[in-house]
């Protein structure tokens, strides 16, 4: 074996012994480096004669060639083993069933907004929408509700930017004004269709308005039974004959529909509101369960105030109705036995997925 033959060898014992990619250029440098062993033969062929450096030439490109060949070969091991270490260490079980992205599933406020909807739709009820930014109008005037009535007040009210002094705008306190542009549109129309004038009191024939108003409201209230953005639902039925009997039976029907329970107890209770007179709080009692024997309320109601009919454009001699309002996340708490309302609105999916 000549002196680049056992050059070329112990290029290839070195690059053997490189554990790692760092190692193999630093044993690249002693046989191919600036300084190396190869650059050193070069060097000293300087010093042969012309036949000399051709032949002694040609044997170093071919030792040099040998040793970079054994170089890449050693680079193609290094990364290959580190190739099979990452994926063993990344290694899936591809028989393991897939992880999949989870079933969402309705709010409970809205399953309850749905169930609300579907049980009045069953009567006749329409469902109507509105704006959550509304007029001061709509929100209180048209609703027989004072000038200096606490509600009006910034303690209970957001008030907004836009409207005026005298009719400022603010987020609905209530879904009530829904109702208000319901019955003026129905008025309307029918007022059309008569021929009778648009800015009197209309006393022909329409069909009665039946409809319901569920949606967000908000007041300036917070703590573990109210919160600043919560929902409504209210009712309005307006005919020629719809009496307080017919209130009683249609929010009693509703209510055993709703709990799922015939044993339900409601109770009418004399109260005050301005949209209506007379007015009564509608308490209910659960003869089972762990509420059983308490009374609890759930909506306000009464006859529609004759200034609330005169709003709506109808006369309150020939037309007659009632309203209730309800706050489905309180109907929502009664039914799934939630005791704090700050837990519909905190979105934890730990709480909320168990309504799927």
């Amino acid at each position: 074996m000549n002196d680049l033959d056992a050059l070329v060898q112990s290029a290839r014992e070195l690059f053997a012994r490189a554990a790692t990619p760092a190692d193999l250029e630093n044993a690249k440098a002693q046989f191919l480096g600036k300084s190396g062993r190869m650059t050193e033969l070069m060097k000293g062929m300087a010093a042969l004669s012309v036949e000399e450096k051709k032949t002694r030439g040609a044997a170093i490109n071919v030792a040099k060639q040998a040793i970079e060949a054994a170089l890449n070969e050693r680079r193609h091991e290094l990364a290959e083993a580190e190739l099979q270490r990452q994926l063993h260490a990344e290694a899936l079980d591809v028989t393991l069933p897939g992880r999949q992205r989870g079933t969402g599933g309705l709010h409970p406020v809205s399953l309850t907004m749905e169930r609300i909807e579907a049980i009045f739709g069953s009567m006749g009820f329409e469902v109507a929408d509105g704006p959550e930014i509304e007029s001061d109008w709509f929100n209180f005037t048209a609703l027989n509700t004072p000038e200096d009535h606490p509600a009006r007040s910034m303690h209970d009210t957001f008030y907004v930017e836009g409207g005026s002094e005298k009719a400022p705008n603010l987020l609905r306190t209530h879904t009530s004004p829904m109702q208000i542009r319901h019955a003026v549109q129905h008025v309307k129309r029918y007022k059309a269709l008569a021929g009778a004038p648009a800015d009197g009191l209309f006393s022909g024939d329409m069909p009665e308005i039946r409809v319901i108003a569920p949606g967000r409201t908000y007041r300036v209230d917070s703590d573990a039974t109210h919160s600043p953005m919560f929902h409504q639902c209210e009712g309005l039925w307006i005919g020629e004959n719809v009496s307080f009997k017919d209130l009683k039976f249609v929010f009693t029907d509703f209510c055993r529909t709703f709990f799922e329970s015939d044993d339900l107890v409601l109770r009418f209770r004399p109260s005050f509101f301005p949209f209506t007179e007379p007015s009564a709080e509608i308490d209910i009692q659960f003869q089972t369960g762990p509420l059983a024997g308490r009374w609890l309320e759930v909506a306000g109601s009464g006859q529609v105030h004759p200034n609330v009919v005169r709003n709506m454009g109808l006369d309150p001699e020939k037309y007659i109705g009632f309203a209730f309002g309800m706050g489905p996340d309180r109907l929502t708490m009664l039914r799934y036995g939630v005791n704090d309302l700050r837990l519909f609105f905190d979105g934890d999916i730990r709480f909320l997925s168990q309504f799927r």
